[in-house]
């Protein structure tokens, strides 16, 4: 074999390997995504909606969000721990799609919801009281399903009456 030839099977061997490693780190970050998958369930005036929501618990989870996302397919979002109950504040960052922003109490009352937030818009959306959580799923959604300030979400972060 010539040495360019040799050259050619390292490098050629050395980028399969390289494409192996960058497909591992994929799915295991996708496992990762996955396990923090949990259900919610919201029981209000029209009805109980269960939703699959990802957890942001950490400061890097809640500051990135759903930023940079293209589409959140129907009946699934990300639920933002706040704990203890706080104000808190969002904004619409780098995020390409409008969202609603529920924010909820320790107990899990509905406190108020931002409906259809502007997307890439840097305005401050404040929670408008203590919060524990907030829930953000794609915009409309609370409008479609009459999901209103005051109704449940049953899910471990929130204490029940």
């Amino acid at each position: 074999m010539q040495a360019s030839e040799m050259f050619k099977f390292r490098r050629l061997r050395w980028l399969g390997a390289l494409a192996m490693a960058a497909m591992l780190c994929g799915l295991l970050v996708q496992g990762a995504v996955a396990a923090q998958m949990q259900s919610l369930e919201i029981v209000g005036k029209t009805g109980v909606y269960v939703f699959t929501v990802e957890i942001a618990t950490t400061d890097q989870e809640r500051e990135v969000g759903l930023m940079y996302r293209k589409s959140l397919p129907d009946g699934q979002g990300m639920l933002f721990d706040f704990r203890p109950e706080q104000q808190v504040s969002m904004w619409m960052k780098n995020t390409y799609i409008p969202l609603d922003m529920i924010f909820i109490r320790g107990d899990g009352t509905i406190l108020r919801i931002a409906e259809n937030t502007e997307p890439l818009s840097t305005r401050i959306i404040a929670s408008g009281g203590p919060v524990a959580g907030v829930l953000e799923v794609s915009g409309g959604t609370a409008k479609k399903l009459g999901i209103a300030a005051g109704d449940r979400v049953a899910h471990p972060l929130f204490k029940s009456r």
